[in-house]
């Protein structure tokens, strides 16, 4: 199984990066990880990393990109709940990247 080397720990991810053990995450995670794809987090990524999270202690799931702009729309407003905005943050896809900084699943419906 591969791993993410981590404050010299080894974390186990799957083949797509995303952690396996979920209980793994911390804070301190997210950079590393987006380093990992040339990215610094800035308070806009961290919005929908920690409303990622929220999402999935609430339902158990991570969303996909078509509910996570709607949920995002309701709860932050248009100007951040749309694509272009979302894939300005996350260029290799919203749900799929930012889900992998949050230490979550990969989201359901993405390939």
């Amino acid at each position: 199984m591969p791993t993410f080397d981590f404050q010299g720990k080894a974390i186990e991810v799957d083949d797509d990066g995303y952690l396996v053990n979920l209980g793994d995450w911390v804070p301190d995670m997210a950079p590393a990880l987006a380093a990992q794809d040339g990215m610094t987090l800035t308070d806009a990524h961290w919005e929908v990393i920690n409303f990622l999270r929220e999402y999935y202690a609430k339902y158990q799931i991570a969303p996909m990109i078509k509910i996570l702009v709607k949920e995002i729309a309701k709860s932050m407003g248009p100007e951040k709940g749309n694509t272009k905005y979302l894939y300005e943050l996350y260029p290799a896809g919203p749900a799929k990247q930012a889900c992998r900084y949050a230490g979550l699943p990969k989201p359901t419906g993405c390939v």
